[in-house]
């Protein structure tokens, strides 16, 4: 995966965050989702790497990065410090203004991002999320079920540790493919999911994990409320893409709630589950070739 890629770790902000670098252009940075890492974004990275810059870090808490120690009210895994620990790597990396695209959890740091420091991003897509806010203020009786991993990853440690770490590689490849259009694992790189897997399976990282969820219970979720509540709305010019047979399609249109939250919004449905990038890649680079291109 990667080939002519480089690696290195770079300081975050009170994180080592671990990058993969290749291509040459405009800036991109790539958020991947959870149970994921950056290899998420292998299957188009090379082609990308011919039009972009490209930066693929694996966020605090997962894969190669480090694994810092939360704090009683989840600041230090709140998407606003993840999106510091990426503002700090593209400033290391001397790109002041980039465009960011994230997938999952990934998404949810990339569009606290265009909140928090619009005056760093150029173009923004976030891949098959809603907002914290409107996931958990929809939470009746059926979406819990379809995301029951929100408030169980949430619940206080070691509880959701500890039953992850009986099994952690089934937990993880069941997960997975639940969320795929076609239940099922076959769609995944072979070397991607051994690196998945890998990670997830070390009890630091299914702690990291969960602490991400936690802070999506809390301080995320506050975030978001008094964004809306003031008013505030993404100003960056913003791309939605969301997966047809996947859990945010399932409900009013992504597209529809994303204006509520941005100035400037445009996307639709991608023929895939959860896993948009590694489901329909041909799909996926061609929309964001088409957006990125535009910066």
């Amino acid at each position: 995966m990667f080939e002519g890629f480089s690696e290195r770790v770079i300081p975050g902000e009170g994180a080592e965050i671990f990058c993969r670098n290749g291509g040459d252009g405009p800036p991109l940075l790539l958020l991947h989702g959870y149970p994921e890492t950056g290899a998420m974004w292998a299957p188009i990275a090379g082609r990308l790497a011919e039009r972009f810059s490209l930066v693929v870090p694996d966020l605090r808490g997962y894969g190669r990065s480090s694994v810092p120690q939360n704090d009683p009210e989840n600041v230090a895994y709140s998407k606003r410090r993840m999106g510091a620990d990426m503002a700090a790597v593209m400033r290391a990396l001397g790109h002041e203004r980039f465009a960011v695209a994230g997938h999952d959890r990934g998404a949810r740091v990339a569009y606290r991002m265009g909140f928090d420091m619009p005056e760093r991003l150029t173009r923004l897509a976030v891949l098959d999320i809603v907002p914290v806010a409107e996931v958990w203020d929809a939470m009746g009786p059926s979406e819990a079920l379809k995301v029951y991993h929100w408030p169980f990853l949430a619940q206080p440690y070691p509880m959701p540790e500890t039953l992850i770490g009986a099994d952690p590689v089934f937990y993880l490849k069941h997960t997975m493919a639940s969320w795929t259009g076609a239940k099922s694992l076959e769609g995944f790189a072979p070397e991607a999911l051994a690196e998945y897997a890998k990670h997830f399976a070390r009890p630091e990282h299914i702690h990291g994990a969960c602490n991400d969820y936690r802070a999506g219970a809390t301080i995320d979720w506050r975030l978001d409320r008094e964004d809306r509540a003031a008013g505030r709305r993404i100003a960056t010019p913003m791309l939605a893409l969301w997966g047809s047979v996947g859990i945010p399609g399932s409900g009013e249109s992504p597209l529809d709630i994303w204006k509520r939250w941005a100035v400037d919004v445009t996307g639709g449905p991608i023929d895939a589950g959860h896993f948009l990038v590694e489901e329909a890649p041909e799909e996926m680079l061609a929309a964001l070739l088409g957006f990125f291109g535009k910066g």
